[in-house]
């Protein structure tokens, strides 16, 4: 049986959110619909503010999938944070 690993990266305040999904075999099924219904979700969670009622997260496939399944390769994820504020000395706290 294969090995998943995953690795992600990306801040808060950055341009995007990054995920590798290493070790997954072809042809699994990949539902973007049900992953941006799950991103939705979180943002009605407790002790949500403001920012999360106007984010409107959505996942873009990189690659590793093609036609709604995974092709064997390296599946990487992206989703793109439209209010960066990396560049924003005043925006943003300091690290």
């Amino acid at each position: 049986m294969a090995t998943l690993v995953y690795r992600t990266a990306g801040e808060s305040h950055g341009k995007a959110m990054l995920a590798l999904v290493e070790g997954m075999p072809a042809g699994v099924p990949v539902d973007k619909e049900f992953i941006d219904a799950e991103l939705r979700r979180r943002q009605g969670g407790y002790g949500r503010g403001g920012r999360q009622k106007i984010e409107t997260d959505k996942v873009e496939f990189l690659s590793g999938v093609r036609m709604n399944r995974t092709i064997a390769s390296p599946v990487t994820m992206m989703i793109v944070n439209k209010d960066a504020r990396l560049d924003d000395p005043q925006a943003t706290p300091p690290p």
